[in-house]
């Protein structure tokens, strides 16, 4: 199927490392050319290199900063002319148990998953209304649709970017702007794919020893772990006109973890 992506300009922030890396690829592979806006510059140069020169556009980015998020959106605009497609692929979180999480800990979450979802969408907002047309597409979690263990404010930061995308969704519909999220499971990142900024530190990847996997693969109807490469293709029909009639959907791409 021909999704159409070909000339679109695509911004994914946290596209350097990981989910964000396998989209942004996605999104390139697919005729788009794709700014990575990421914090991690050597990890976004790493991927800036994997495709055709000037297809992909590293730029450093810091979700959390309004500041950042804005100077990003307008050198798009100034060299590329234009933003069809945002991704909010940012995010971060450490699992551990509510009472045992550090203050810092949470701060972090919600000025990345929250902060940096508001950050992104305002800032591209303006130049797609004004064009008026747009495809917003937030990567969320299966814990916000349900509230996971050990990830009690993660589960509130994602849904929290649900219920948001969803409301936004209702305002700027009239524009041929769509909102909609797409929820993975658990997916464990690679030290091959994950950059000195990516939650999946070495620390964290060698909690999930392949004992500790197959465990976790028995939580889910289809019996494995997703990949970054499972998700891909729900985001690239949402960014696309192929789905311009969805907008103010939540998708889950988990195996089946969830089914609501």
């Amino acid at each position: 199927m021909d999704l159409g992506l070909g000339g679109k300009v695509a911004i994914v922030t946290g596209g350097a490392s990981n989910l964000g890396r396998a989209i942004t690829l996605g999104l390139a592979a697919e005729g788009a050319r794709v700014v990575v806006a990421d914090v991690d510059d050597a990890q976004a140069r790493k991927v800036e290199a994997e495709a055709p020169s000037g297809t992909i556009i590293a730029r450093h980015t810091d979700v959390t900063d309004w500041e950042s998020v804005n100077a990003t959106v307008q050198h798009t605009l100034s060299t590329l002319a234009k933003v069809d497609v945002l991704v909010n692929c940012a995010g971060w979180t450490i699992d551990r148990l509510f009472l045992e999480k550090p203050r810092a800990e949470w701060e972090k979450e919600i000025a990345i998953d929250v902060w940096g979802f508001i950050n992104s969408v305002r800032a591209v907002l303006d130049p797609m209304v004004e064009r008026r047309y747009g495809r917003i597409v937030s990567i969320g979690s299966d814990a916000g649709r349900m509230g996971e263990w050990r990830e009690a404010v993660y589960s509130g930061t994602k849904a929290s970017v649900i219920a948001m995308s969803k409301a936004i969704a209702r305002e700027v519909g009239k524009d041929n702007i769509t909102l909609n999220v797409v929820c993975p499971g658990l997916i464990v990142g690679s030290p091959q794919t994950s950059g000195a900024n990516s939650m999946w530190s070495s620390e964290q990847l060698d909690k999930f020893t392949p004992e500790v996997r197959e465990k976790a693969a028995k939580n889910y109807p289809l019996r494995r772990l997703g990949t970054a490469e499972d998700v891909v293709p729900a985001v690239l029909l949402l960014a696309s006109d192929r789905a311009s009639f969805i907008t103010g959907q939540t998708l889950s791409v988990s195996g089946g973890y969830t089914m609501m």
